[in-house]
């Protein structure tokens, strides 16, 4: 946290944290914070750092345990599992007192809470690690994954459909707020221990999913959002059949016929072949096909309008439990971009100067593109340390690659593009075209337009403090007129000149200079 925390809330109202996170609506920056995840198939540990409103992970490992395997014929939590579980959170426990970030938070899910050694399993967790274990009832589960998604998508409407090793969860959205929550049985070790084979538990799943799709009482057409290892994996799935080229889970974006046409590819395929070309673990991928039965009975049951996929769930549900209003409101992607310029730009403060620069260009820019062009100026610089000739491909990465909440698919391209351009003119024929087909090639020239006069103003500025020009574009003159205050003649060189004119030729404009007295 920045400064001192103001926060006088009883140690009660902090959550599974016990301890608040942020300084109330100045927060800026996360401390550092573990939180482990005890689900039914895997137990995992997050470390988030970074900007306040969009955290990143500072370290992130799962370990498959299995924990649920068998459950609902024995009552208990799987003896192997258990062990290699009490293994997984001894290792963390360890991570975590080396990265002084203890007293870790954890949270277990529907395994440990329906099993009749739940609660003695989480004593050996605390009494062994000093780990304390909250087990959570399925609608909270719930709440916190819908939460989860509302860190990357704020103020969203829709459902979201959490599934994990034992359980899946259904949360209504709706402007920004988690309204109803449901739990159900519909998860794969759950669907594995059904008799009678494949019929029975279609059978099943389209029967229950029936009565969840009554008691929610949705109308058809929203959005649907999937949170859950196994529907990130049959994802990861429909991006290998679909040949699709940016490998990004997060955002990515499924219809109906897509989510159909990957079942049949499933089911022809063989699967320890199809999990190798696709990089998904043997034991998520042998739960793949039952994850696809509950998929399509979710499609036919709800028939959302359009299907994404989130990687934000109950952990970060739990940091957006704690989040004050006003900070939830922020917009993750031009925070996270905040953050990076403080810390890792030449000359902080300088991409708000450089986004007033580069606006005249974009006259009809709605509030989703200005918030891109903020983000591409914020941005511009943070990657300086990188060697020169690398310098535009790691823009491109970061951009791309990035744990940035609040960003298409189409979104993070168009920020890439604009940020290689930013350090060359020379974009066709590289490794990332195959890419640029995200785009429109209207919204290309756009890109590449933002780029290039993010190039240019780069060179203008011997300060944070005083912009020593503007830009002025006559669209019907074709004229691009670069206005320099007398102060600043001495920056307008050769290069400064070069960049002028190839940001005029992207808008076809002449390019005119003027100085001001």
């Amino acid at each position: 946290m920045d400064g001192n925390s103001t926060t006088e809330a009883d140690p009660e109202d902090w959550g599974h944290f016990g301890r608040p996170l942020f300084d109330q609506d100045a927060a800026r920056r996360l401390q550092r914070v573990g939180v482990i995840d005890v689900g039914s198939n895997s137990v995992r540990m997050v470390v988030f750092d970074g900007a306040a409103r969009s955290p990143a992970y500072f370290y992130n490992e799962k370990i498959m345990c299995a924990l649920g395997s068998g459950l609902s014929e024995t009552g208990h939590l799987h003896p192997e599992g258990r062990v290699r579980a009490l293994a997984a959170i001894k290792r963390f426990a360890a991570l975590a007192e080396g990265m002084g970030i203890t007293p870790l938070s954890a949270v277990a899910t529907a395994a440990v809470r329906e099993a009749s050694d739940g609660p003695d399993f989480c004593q050996q967790v605390e009494r062994e690690t000093g780990v304390k274990v909250h087990i959570i009832d399925g609608k909270e589960e719930a709440r916190l994954s819908a939460q989860g998604v509302l860190l990357g998508w704020p103020g969203y409407y829709g459902m979201v459909c959490d599934i994990g090793g034992s359980s899946m969860e259904l949360a209504d959205l709706a402007e920004g707020n988690v309204g109803r929550r449901l739990t159900s049985p519909l998860a794969p070790l759950k669907l594995r221990e059904i008799k009678g084979g494949h019929k029975a538990r279609k059978a099943y799943v389209r029967e229950t999913m029936a009565d969840l799709h009554r008691q929610m009482d949705n109308e058809t057409g929203m959005r649907l959002f999937l949170v859950g290892g196994s529907w990130r994996a049959i994802a990861r799935v429909d991006m290998e059949r679909r040949n699709y080229p940016l490998s990004v889970l997060h955002e990515y974006r499924m219809t109906a016929r897509n989510i159909a046409k990957t079942a049949e590819y499933i089911r022809k395929s063989d699967l320890a072949e199809l999990r190798a070309r696709c990089g998904i673990s043997e034991a998520r991928m042998a739960l793949v096909p039952l994850a696809v039965l509950v998929l399509k009975e979710v499609m036919r049951a709800f028939k959302p309008k359009d299907v994404a996929i989130s990687s934000y769930g109950i952990r970060e549900g739990m940091l957006y439990e704690q989040m004050p209003q006003k900070l939830r409101e922020r917009d993750p992607l031009i925070e996270a971009a905040r953050y990076a310029e403080a810390k890792d730009a030449r000359l902080p403060g300088f991409g708000r100067k450089l986004y007033k620069f580069v606006m005249p260009l974009f006259p009809k820019a709605g509030w989703q593109r200005q918030r891109i062009i903020r983000a591409a100026c914020l941005l511009h610089d943070v990657s300086w340390r990188a060697n020169p000739d690398y310098r535009a491909e790691v823009t491109f990465d970061n951009a791309t690659r990035a744990n940035l909440g609040g960003l298409k698919h189409s979104e993070r391209v168009f920020l890439g593009l604009a940020l290689l351009t930013r350090y060359t003119n020379k974009t066709q024929g590289s490794r990332f075209e195959p890419l640029f087909d995200l785009l429109s090639d209207e919204e290309r020239t756009k890109a590449e337009v933002l780029g290039k006069a993010m190039r240019l103003g780069a060179m203008l500025w011997l300060t944070g403090d005083e912009p020593p020009g503007s830009l002025k574009w006559e669209r019907k003159a074709g004229r691009l007129t670069l206005k320099l205050s007398e102060h600043a003649r001495p920056l307008f060189g050769e290069v400064a000149q070069a960049r002028l004119t190839a940001l005029a030729g992207t808008v076809g404009a002449e390019a005119v200079v003027k100085f001001k007295n």
